[in-house]
């Protein structure tokens, strides 16, 4: 199972949305998917548990070391089959983690 962790700024309301379509397209590409959600603060502490990492907010990936997603354009429509694609081409890939 691909883990993909969420974030957002407060972990609540842009990143519910953009892990529903993520569960949604998971669900229909056959992939299976645990999606949690937290703020972009936690995610220092988090992401290394993570195959995955959505964000819906300002994110420079420094803190993180897995791969990084910017999926504002699920919330807007304009280039989210592209994010949806990116995101499912990265949970297909073995690992999914980069490598060192």
């Amino acid at each position: 199972m691909k883990k993909v962790l969420v974030a957002c700024g407060n972990g609540i309301a842009t990143s519910t949305v953009v892990a529903s379509k993520i569960r949604e397209a998971c669900e229909e590409a056959g992939i299976d998917v645990s999606v949690s959600q937290c703020k972009l603060l936690e995610v220092k502490s988090k992401a290394a548990d993570y195959d995955l990492l959505v964000t819906s907010g300002m994110f420079t990936g420094g803190e993180a070391n897995i791969p990084v997603i910017g999926a504002i354009s699920l919330l807007t429509g304009v280039g989210e089959e592209e994010t949806i694609e990116e995101i499912l081409m990265h949970l297909k890939s073995n690992g999914c983690r980069p490598a060192k």
